[in-house]
């Protein structure tokens, strides 16, 4: 392929996808040209095309959520974080007073070093920093721009009321662009979605309906809810217990694992087609 031609090609392109206007909607197809023309790689044409998506996405889309929060109360002694560290694996922690929603300050776990060696005990509001707050409906892009400016790492996401509604790291955003991002401290994670011999699925509580659309077909819409859990708290009006099984068009839903706050886990499989005489001859009391 003629150089000076390849370049003239990929420079269109470019300009094509940063450059706004009617062709936007077409990024998609144009990343796909390139990677065919082999002006880039498979691995580049998909980083462009997730940094264009950034753009699309909102903070609650990829925080983690206040429930998954490791953070310490302000009355623990710098002993007792440090092991909260040591345990979540995470270098910088938030401080809270009370309870989540009052999030006052962010421990980085290298302040604690010196403390530690010296045998001090120090209040955690002396040293801790102050925390960075974002509405869960920042753009993610926009918030990217934020963390570089003012240099942080992380931020505490607020809901409309103030409350804390999760957290999301800088680390989380790149993920977002170049995929799993994992080291040594970080656990393995749990497909949202693993199907299973047997025609049926387990599904993490927190896959969202969008995903529980797109990969297994089954068409559920809320006004107030994303994700599958909270879609099945809302249907019952409650928090369901493990075991319990809620039937919803052809899909049985059974409650794998939970706890009094929230859906963990969630066994899927089809309802049996029965005929029109087993039809008449029985109820299906259980719909929703």
């Amino acid at each position: 392929m003629d150089e000076g031609n390849s370049e003239g090609k990929l420079r269109s392109i470019i300009r094509a996808i940063f450059g706004g206007g009617k062709e936007f909607d077409s990024i998609e197809d144009l990343l796909k040209e390139a990677e065919k023309e082999k002006l880039v790689s498979k691995d580049i044409a998909s980083m462009l095309l997730n940094i264009v998506k950034l753009g699309e996405k909102k903070v609650y889309e990829v925080m983690i959520p206040r429930t998954d929060i490791d953070c310490a109360e302000d009355t623990l002694t710098i002993k007792e974080v440090a092991e909260i560290i040591i345990k979540s694996g995470h270098s910088r922690i938030p401080i809270y007073k009370d309870n989540k929603d009052q999030i006052i300050g962010i421990i980085h776990a290298k302040d604690l070093l010196p403390i530690l060696l010296e045998g001090k005990e120090v209040s955690l509001t002396k040293i801790m920093r102050p925390p960075f707050f974002a509405p869960e409906t920042k753009n993610v892009k926009d918030l990217l721009l934020e963390f570089q400016s003012k240099k942080v790492h992380l931020a505490i996401v607020i809901d409309e009321y103030g409350g804390t509604s999760g957290l999301i790291t800088l680390e989380d955003i790149l993920e977002e662009i170049v995929g799993e991002i994992e080291d040594e401290y970080d656990t393995p994670k749990q497909e949202d979605i693993k199907i299973l011999e047997d025609s049926s699925c387990l599904v993490s509580g927190r896959t969202s309906l969008e995903d529980l659309r797109e990969e297994l077909g089954i068409d559920l819409n809320s006004q107030y809810v994303e994700t599958i859990g909270g879609y099945l708290i809302e249907s019952l009006g409650r928090i369901p217990k493990e075991g319990e099984i809620i039937k919803l068009k052809d899909y049985k839903f059974q409650i794998k694992k939970a706890d009094e706050k929230h859906i963990e886990s969630i066994l899927i499989y089809p309802i049996e087609k029965k005929s029109s005489e087993e039809k008449d001859s029985s109820s299906d009391g259980e719909n929703i």
